[in-house]
């Protein structure tokens, strides 16, 4: 592999490419070639870090450490966070803390909150004014809320210029504000007074005031407010940036449409980790101390409701030797019951992380649930029968009692178990919610266990009724 220079980003990119599928060759070909790193990283800092991630960690370092904190910085903004994170705390502190002054306030607490809280204090402290008064500020705010998602960076003006100052002023605070679709208005304490588009003051006349351009009264939202709030207003009122404010109305900083998506996302894959019993912050690079710790309550918590499942079945074995075919039936059962469940819990707790159900509307929706589960059921009631049926006709199973008896019996139980499990997986996030759990928390296990029960003893117990 022969890349020629002339064309650093084309050649960042065939690297990233390469790098995915054979990274050991990527590697020797930059550790030959230092000068190609060096101008790659400078070049495209989003593609340099797509390769770090790509070859090892030894190598990474290898390849980050010759690089100064103007041509590091930015790469590390671009990787994930906790990788960025490890490399950091390869460096000395103070050099740590000279990489960290060179990204966006937001970006820096992103990857230090990857870190030990004592190590994070110690490279705040060595850091410049007003990058370390900035980093620490935004860093004791809680990652899931407007203060910790919000950037600082914000076309901020006062409420007593005209609109042809307002925009030369913009022209010099451009190089510090990368997000210019707003621009807030304040009042001499900081106060958030009003709000207008950079579109709609670049069109207002120079000589009006922004005290009349301005909408006033913007939608705001509080430093501490949670994630789901701000995502809920964004989407509310179409907006592509958000104020955020303390308790007397200061402009804190604005959150950006980008950071609520991002935000939204984490909180996705976030729930659906936890709702099957692993851990909410754990990734594919999460030490495996930590990931071990992480599932082992859950799993073990599963192996012990997995023994109330057995206690019921094996109360119900002398239907088992009565009727064999029942054994290879109970499954099937079990199955339809697990996925219906699972369909109705992905739905309710998508609908509550977006904010879609309120608590006046759970009774509507339990009732809508159960009716889908009784068609469903109703349907692949029948549907089982028939197959039953025909599978001991033609003598792929064989009974002692005869299709016309195990056939019903799977009908019911399967009726009977996907109605249970649809009600069961919209409840349990509900109730977990209302017991002021996290809804998402270990539901699929609970599910499992009540799919469980009444899919293999709930289809004995109705067995042992009907044979």
């Amino acid at each position: 592999m022969k890349p020629r220079l002339h064309r650093p980003r084309e050649l960042a990119q065939r690297l990233r490419r390469v790098a995915r599928l054979r990274p050991s060759e990527v590697e020797e070909y930059l550790e030959a070639n230092p000068e190609v790193w060096t101008a790659l990283a400078e070049a495209s800092p989003h593609d340099a870090a797509d390769i770090l991630e790509s070859v090892s960690p030894d190598t990474a370092g290898e390849l980050l450490s010759p690089l100064d904190r103007g041509q590091s910085a930015p790469i590390l903004e671009e990787l994930r966070d906790e990788l960025a994170a490890a490399f950091l705390e390869e460096l000395p502190l103070d050099e740590a803390a000279e990489v960290l002054e060179e990204m966006a306030a937001t970006e820096a607490v992103d990857i230090l909150e990857n870190m030990e809280t004592e190590t994070v204090e110690a490279m705040i402290d060595l850091m410049d004014e007003p990058a370390g008064s900035e980093v620490s500020r935004l860093f004791h705010y809680p990652s899931d809320t407007a203060g910790g998602l919000m950037t600082t960076e914000v076309a901020a003006l006062p409420i007593g210029l005209t609109a042809g100052e307002a925009i030369e002023r913009i022209r010099t605070i451009r190089e510090t504000v990368e997000d210019l679709t707003y621009v807030y208005v304040t009042d001499d304490f900081g106060v958030l007074r009003g709000v207008l588009s950079f579109r709609d003051l670049v069109f207002v006349r120079p000589s009006v005031g922004l005290d009349e351009a301005m909408e006033a009264s913007p939608v705001t939202v509080h430093t501490l407010a949670d994630r789901e709030e701000v995502s809920e207003l964004m989407q509310r009122y179409r907006l592509m940036g958000l104020p955020v404010v303390d308790d007397l109305g200061h402009l804190q900083g604005m959150v950006t449409y980008d950071e609520v998506i991002d935000a939204v996302q984490a909180e996705a894959s976030e729930d659906f980790a936890a709702s099957v019993g692993a851990g909410a912050e754990e990734t594919i690079y999460t030490a495996v101390l930590s990931s071990v710790r992480m599932r082992l309550p859950w799993l073990t918590l599963n192996l012990l409701l997995a023994m109330v499942v057995a206690f019921v079945v094996e109360r119900q074995t002398g239907i088992i030797s009565a009727e064999p075919v029942l054994a290879a039936l109970m499954p099937v059962v079990a199955l339809l019951g697990g996925n219906g469940g699972v369909q109705s819990l992905a739905v309710v707790i998508r609908s509550m992380a977006a904010g879609d159900l309120p608590r006046a509307r759970i009774w509507e929706v339990l009732r809508r649930q159960v009716s889908i589960g009784l068609l469903n059921g109703a349907f692949l009631a029948v549907a089982a029968m028939g197959l039953t049926v025909a599978l001991l006709s033609f003598g792929v199973f064989s009974s002692n009692y005869g299709a016309a008896q195990v056939a019903p019996v799977v009908g019911v139980t399967a009726l009977a178990n996907l109605t249970i499990a649809t009600l069961a997986g919209a409840g349990i996030p509900m109730a977990l919610r209302r017991m002021n759990f996290d809804p998402a928390l270990a539901s699929s296990i609970f599910l499992t266990l009540i799919t469980d029960v009444v899919g293999f003893g709930g289809f004995l117990m109705v067995a042992a009724a009907f044979l």
